[in-house]
């Protein structure tokens, strides 16, 4: 694929307001959108991604429910998971068998803060959640299993950085945490509408760690405040995933926009809030649950695969199927 080379003056530290989300998108995100839209009208995708029906569930924790059945019906069946150590196999579908077309672009960075990270491959998600839906890879001949490092994860928040758009966001799904294929990669995703995990402030717990409560299940918040904070932030949230690991419980990961963590009029402007939920592993689905709890739920977007839960489902009812996956109150703080 062609190279995005990037540098420091390609950071947006600052992103467009949620008043006026598409003005003038950066230099990465029309190269991003114009690639991802050419590959949806060549027919790459597993369906034609459309607008997708959204709502706001009545409540005070806002969650916000979409659509989307052809996800559902459509995309590849997540990979049996075993532990939260399984080595990566070779034989099972990986992002070494990727068609050429599906790659958008190598992002890869010149010049400071600090030393590159390294160069990530930018692909399509082949069942997409949102238009703009795309994979972040390490060097997939590496054979890296899904257990996040902190260059990847640094390398994703340059991503984060490189968008003007205030939805564009990078996560990641951790082993036994909805995870579908075990070899290392993050997300890219443009949401549609903000949520209150951006501005809520948290609880501290220590000089930079948070516990924020807003959104449908507590994570521990890690901020940087600019480009020079991104390699310590990685690194800390790197080793807290280990920690969680170490204690048996999966990961999520979310690095989104938003406010430090005092909240909004506190003093200092908006950087990149990184999120880290600890949760129960969970290896193969759970009967009965009305949908798979992984990074979107946890922040409060229900991607739904049925109109009849999309109509008739309430916060009450999507708490309880979140909430499963949680650990009690003084499991968190002990951890």
């Amino acid at each position: 694929p062609e190279e995005f080379v990037y540098g420091e003056e390609d950071f947006v530290l600052q992103s467009a307001g949620w008043g006026d989300p598409n003005s003038a998108p950066s230099r990465f995100d029309r190269v991003l959108l114009a690639g991802w839209s050419d590959r949806m009208e060549r027919g790459l995708f597993r369906y034609r991604l459309g607008p997708l029906p959204t709502r706001v569930l009545p409540g005070p924790v806002r969650l916000v429910a979409q659509l989307n059945e052809q996800r559902s019906a459509e995309r590849r069946p997540p990979q049996p998971v075993r532990s939260l150590r399984d080595p990566f196999d070779p034989g099972a579908f990986n992002f070494t068998r990727l068609r050429p077309a599906e790659l958008l672009f190598r992002l890869r960075r010149t010049g400071g803060p600090g030393p590159p990270p390294d160069p990530l491959l930018v692909a399509i998600n082949a069942s997409p959640l949102e238009r703009g839906h795309v994979l972040l890879l390490p060097e997939p001949a590496r054979r890296l299993p899904q257990v996040l490092t902190a260059p990847a994860l640094r390398g994703a928040l340059e991503a984060a950085l490189l968008s003007a758009h205030p939805g564009f966001c990078v996560g990641f799904n951790g082993l036994g945490g909805g995870a579908s294929v075990n070899h290392l990669h993050l997300h890219g995703l443009y949401l549609g509408r903000p949520l209150p995990l951006e501005e809520a402030p948290a609880e501290p717990l220590g000089p930079r760690l948070g516990l924020l409560r807003a959104g449908p299940a507590p994570a521990f918040l890690f901020f940087a405040p600019g480009p020079a904070a991104l390699e310590p932030v990685s690194r800390a949230v790197c080793r807290a995933a280990e920690h969680v690991a170490g204690a048996g419980l999966a990961c999520n990961v979310l690095a989104t926009r938003g406010d430090p963590p005092a909240g909004p009029g506190a003093g200092g402007g908006r950087g990149l809030r990184v999120l880290l939920w600890a949760r129960r592993a969970v290896f193969g689905p759970k009967a009965g649950e009305p949908f798979a709890v992984a990074l979107c739920e946890l922040a409060g977007l229900l991607p739904l695969p049925a109109e009849p839960l999309y109509r008739d489902i309430t916060e009450v009812q999507a708490l309880s199927a979140i909430r499963q996956h949680l650990l009690s109150e003084p499991e968190l703080l002990h951890l």
